[in-house]
């Protein structure tokens, strides 16, 4: 189970609105004074994401919960984003050049193959999507924040 804490900035309803804070991989790194993918890192944006999951139990607003997501989720998703379309490249790529017999061929089959690999793997990511899977639950919510202000 793959792990990560959130803050919640909204509930209502049963519904929980939660952001996910996107973290460089490389930060704790001992050698990311010369890292070239920490600067990398440093230039682009900071991705936020925001999440609305169901949970029974009323949320304040700026809680931490935590949310996990079975590792056969996350490695269906790369097998449908990364290996689809390139077998798709890769098969229609040969079938061109091995009927067509040019490179010119080849190159089209590799550019409708790309494309059908996509399309097959859009297709199969819609029926995922109502999988159990691929969807984070609350592991654990963390007590909320008490304030406390002297008189």
């Amino acid at each position: 189970m793959l792990r990560e804490w959130a803050t919640v900035i909204d509930w209502q309803q049963g519904i929980a609105t939660l952001r996910c804070e996107q973290r460089a991989g490389c930060s704790s790194c001992q050698s990311s004074a010369t890292c070239g993918t920490r600067v990398l890192n440093k230039l682009g944006p900071q991705v936020i994401h925001d999440l609305k999951i169901p949970v029974e139990q009323p949320l304040s607003i700026g809680q931490r919960v935590e949310l996990g997501i079975p590792e056969s989720g996350v490695l269906l998703s790369a097998l449908l984003v990364y290996i689809v379309p390139l077998l798709g490249i890769l098969l229609f790529s040969s079938l061109f050049y091995y009927f067509v017999g040019s490179d010119i061929a080849a190159i089209i089959g590799a550019l409708i193959g790309g494309l059908a690999g996509f399309l097959v793997a859009r297709f199969y990511a819609g029926r995922f999507s109502t999988h159990v899977s691929v969807h984070p639950v609350i592991l654990q919510i963390a007590i909320p924040s008490v304030t406390y202000s002297e008189n």
